[in-house]
């Protein structure tokens, strides 16, 4: 899951660059995950790890690797992106990396 790895068509890749940058489409993702997906034309398989939160498999379709973390941040917040925020554990936990304390 590196940058070599990156699938620039991805529609999800556009998604979490837009999201990321613009308030009105990530409130509107917050309140219809659905319509949002629909209206970047992801594919099944796509929407379908959206769904989970399966960051794990939207890295192996090719989603750039510094969106990874971001995608928890859209679903867990975490502008102050600190360790222990809700976004930080969601990301740990499904890539694998969550410490066991």
């Amino acid at each position: 899951m590196g940058i070599r790895d990156t699938d620039k068509t991805l529609p999800s890749n556009r998604m979490v660059f837009e999201l990321r940058r613009d308030a009105q489409k990530h409130l509107a993702f917050k309140q219809d995950l659905e319509g949002t997906m629909a209206a970047y034309g992801l594919d099944e398989k796509e929407k379908r790890a959206w769904r989970d939160m399966d960051i794990e498999a939207l890295g192996a379709m090719g989603v750039h690797p510094y969106f990874l973390p971001q995608i928890s941040r859209l679903f867990k917040g975490g502008a102050r992106n600190h360790n222990d925020s809700d976004a930080a554990r969601l990301y740990a936990e499904k890539m694998g990396i969550a410490s066991k304390d």
